[in-house]
């Protein structure tokens, strides 16, 4: 364990000494919840460069000045071989037992003769090729042979669910209390190599399950040397600049400068762009001494971004298309739309990299980690292959560089064939609109269009810069910039049977429901002030679940099913009040953003059922949860009333936009009417309470904003200003909690509850916190909207797309009243 700490010392120490935090994560590569990859370190040759989810997914870039290499993008990965394999790797029999064994168990000369024989991994898992592992318990023994006892940097690899202890020859190497979820590597103790012996040794573990899933699977590996690692040196990394569309570094590289841009050009307003999988990577390069120097780059892509698990057979290969020079990788099996879940990568489809021909480029496969190495030292010839974790090496000489500089761009794609899977209907991606529309097409058009793409990627982030700056100061901008992207990237755009727009968000590290629709609430901002169709591709699926009678409750439902599987509700109960007023409120937003109720004319009887069900169970409401689900069941959630409130005053403004006067002044009257008495019910002095007639308590009324964003005019100003009041004698290091349970907070709430302030301090005062945790949190992943207000750690979820609430202060200054 000595080893894992000294890595995060020295990450630590990097991050002191060289870039100041920007971001608790980089986002590089942005486009859906599989073709997502960041920088968990804020200089980009810190870390090796991972999916959303924390996994490895490494892209790598070097640059060669007059034959010196300096690396730019991502840490040289680490290349293991194998002593004993893990069940990823190859079968293996040991030997088990599930009832407590005696004492001694661990030790290598224990007689396991009794115990059952089984094949790894030891799971409860059905249909997996293993052994079947149902109870708290088990105990395993692993005998193996070695020819060499002298195995210097001996790492444990595993995975196990849940608790686990292991030893090797009787001596411990691991301990944890929890479980993992991918396989994991840990150094093994000196004291325990020096009791490895030549020929027979044993593996122990001892694994307790205490809820949910089981694993249990172990091997050996030793580090490999690298004999090119001393002739590539680390580039200094100068500045990272993040903007809505792109992530951009400098460096100095000797006597050149490099600037490396990452740019995923998400432009809401053009679905067909939008939709487009492939990201540039342009490297520009300039003679820093007044001199004239040799350059040549690199850049690599690991075929681990086509897989779930570094296991996975993969097939790689070289060929050209037009006037482009084209790498291409993807598992054998290809096991498209097989899998649904939270924790999990794509494992279909393929990965591409791309590069102009004219820019004489070398392509060629190696494994994983030999391709550092080849550009260091010799090139291999290899250009078509399979196996496991291979590398995909592009290299392309720029030739003499002066002052005046060179560029280049590559690009970056994925073609996931299928992308979601609509009750029981697979849906290609949106740009893939019928089969002449091939990956090559969209890569070459990336590649003939770049120079028009980036100015409109230029243009666009200044203006929203500009915009949300305007809105709300320098520090929300900042904010903004951040949620843009990791938003977005937390959907896919597919088009439905009928032809709709449909956007589905995948709940990433929450549970994994697509189309949660109390994850579209929060998200909502965003597509509402850029596009509202992508807001109806939002709603649209949870209409149709209803509509079609495939969904028979009074009440909107949760969610469409598990990503990327929509075939119906996933989530074990509903949450009746909040999903019906959600999609009330946001049938609303939409109406007011286009200036008309079209879109919730094609839904009305829908919208009415949903109506009738708050009217009579809305403003007070049972026991039961709302989107804050995490902090457990409440009766009489004062801010669950408001959204029924507001969802009621919602359907009246419809009502009237669609000519239905009778209707409009029902629910107006019935909504208005209701406030006086929350007024009474909730009021605690100072503030209003968490629950009705909860005196002492307190929370966020984050549902009370869509009043002031709609202009329903239902609150009067004084509980607004009530509640900031006091929620600034609440305030804590990292923001405002979410309520008087627990000192955690949801930052996009908080975005919210401060577009209620009528003044900048105000706002400020709640939105800087939110800035100082963004900027300051050791939760070194994709921006996570649930952390604890004392410390600035996330307690759960990350990269998810509620960050697109941020932009709620935008909506409320650019909408019409």
């Amino acid at each position: 364990m000595n080893k894992v700490f000294g890595i995060a010392a020295l990450l630590l120490s990097q991050q002191l000494y060289a870039q100041q935090q920007q971001a608790p994560a980089y986002p590089l590569i942005t486009h859906d919840p599989y073709f997502s990859i960041w920088s968990a370190t804020d200089d980009l040759t810190a870390s090796t460069t991972r999916h959303w989810t924390g996994t490895d997914q490494s892209i790598t870039g070097m640059i060669k000045v007059d034959g010196v290499i300096y690396r730019i993008l991502g840490a040289k990965g680490e290349n293991y071989e194998t002593v004993i394999p893990a069940a990823d790797e190859k079968s293996y029999s040991c030997q088990y037992t599930e009832t407590a064994p005696a004492d001694g168990w661990q030790n290598e000369k224990f007689n396991d003769a009794q115990w059952q024989t089984g094949k790894a991994p030891f799971t409860n898992t059905q249909n997996l090729d293993g052994t079947q592992w149902n109870t708290r318990e088990i105990w395993v023994r692993r005998t193996f042979e070695l020819n060499d006892k002298n195995l210097d940097k001996l790492l444990l690899k595993i995975n196990h669910d849940d608790n686990a202890e292991v030893y090797l020859n009787g001596e411990p190497i691991y301990s944890y209390v929890g479980w993992l979820t991918r396989m994991q590597y840990f150094p093994v103790s000196e004291a325990a190599r020096k009791k490895l012996k030549k020929g027979k040794n044993v593996l122990a573990i001892h694994c307790t399950n205490t809820q949910g899933g089981a694993w249990l699977d172990a091997g050996l590996v030793k580090e490999a040397k690298d004999p090119a690692a001393s002739k590539i040196q680390v580039a200094t990394q100068k500045s990272v600049k993040l903007t809505a569309t792109q992530t951009t570094y400098t460096f100095t590289a000797g006597k050149v400068d490099v600037t490396l841009n990452f740019t995923s050009p998400l432009l809401l307003s053009d679905l067909d762009l939008l939709s487009r999988p492939v990201s540039y990577i342009t490297y520009k390069v300039q003679a820093n001494d007044g001199g004239t120097h040799g350059v040549v780059l690199y850049f690599g892509a690991s075929s681990s971004l086509a897989v779930n698990t570094p296991s996975q057979q993969v097939t790689a290969q070289q060929y050209t298309s037009g006037d482009l020079s084209i790498l291409k990788t993807g598992t054998v099996d290809q096991p498209v739309l097989a899998k649904k879940g939270d924790d999990l990568r794509i494992d279909w489809g393929y990965l591409y990299v791309a590069v102009p021909k004219a820019a004489n480029a070398v392509q060629y496969i190696t494994k994983e980690g030999e391709g550092m190495s080849s550009f260091a030292d010799k090139m291999p010839a290899t250009t078509t292959t399979s196996g496991t974790q291979l590398m995909l090496n592009t290299i392309v000489p720029l030739g003499k560089v002066d002052a005046t500089g060179k560029e280049q761009v590559i690009l970056l794609g994925y073609d996931d064939l299928f992308s979601i899977q609509y009750f029981n209907t697979n849906l290609a991606p949106w740009w893939k609109k019928d089969a002449s529309c091939t990956i090559e097409k969209e890569l070459s058009k990336a590649a003939i269009d770049y120079a028009a793409i980036m100015q409109r990627c230029n243009t666009f982030d200044d203006n929203l810069y500009a915009d949300t700056k305007k809105a709300g100061g320098e520090n929300y901008a900042k904010l903004c910039n951040l949620g843009y992207r990791q938003s977005i990237a937390a959907h896919k755009l597919v088009k439905s049977p009928d032809g709709d727009v449909l956007f589905l968000s995948k709940e990433n590290f929450s549970n994994g429901c697509i189309n949660t629709v109390d994850v579209t609430y929060p998200s909502a901002p965003l597509f509402l002030v850029y596009n509202p169709d992508l807001m109806k591709g939002m709603l649209t699926g949870i209409f149709y679940f209803s509509e079609s009678g495939k969904y028979t409750q009074p009440y909107a439902a949760h969610d469409l099913g598990t990503y990327p599987l929509a075939n119906g509700q996933a989530y074990g109960e509903g949450m009746p009040v909040e999903e019906s007023g959600n999609m009330i409120i946001l049938t609303a937003a939409i109406a007011k953003a286009e200036g008309n109720a079209d879109y919730a004319k094609k839904h009305w009887k829908t919208l009415t059922t949903w109506a009738e069900y708050l009217l009579k169970e809305g403003f007070d409401p049972a026991n039961q949860l709302c989107t804050d689900d995490f902090a457990g069941h409440l009766a009489r959630n004062a801010n669950l009333s408001v959204k029924a409130i507001v969802g009621l005053g919602s359907y009246a403004m419809l009502a009237d936009q669609l000519g239905d006067t009778a209707t409009a002044n029902k629910y107006r009257k019935a909504a208005k009417e209701m406030v006086p008495k929350w007024m009474q019910l909730a009021d605690d002095g100072d503030h209003y309470t968490l629950a009705f007639e909860n005196k002492g308590s307190w929370s966020q009324k984050y549902n009370l904003v869509w009043d002031k964003v709609l202009g329903l005019d239902l609150f009067p100003i004084s509980v607004y200003d009530k509640e900031i009041k006091y929620y600034l004698t609440r305030q804590q290091p990292f923001g405002l909690p979410l309520d008087s349970r627990k000192g955690y907070t949801k930052s996009d709430w908080i975005l919210w509850t401060a577009a209620l302030a009528n003044n900048q301090s105000d706002f400020s005062a709640l939105i800087d916190p939110v800035y100082k945790y963004a900027t300051e949190t050791s939760s070194r992943v994709p921006l996570s909207d649930w952390h604890e207000t004392s410390d600035g750690k996330m307690v759960g979820f990350q990269a998810r797309s509620v960050v697109g609430g941020y932009f709620m202060q935008l909506l409320s200054a650019t909408i019409k009243k």
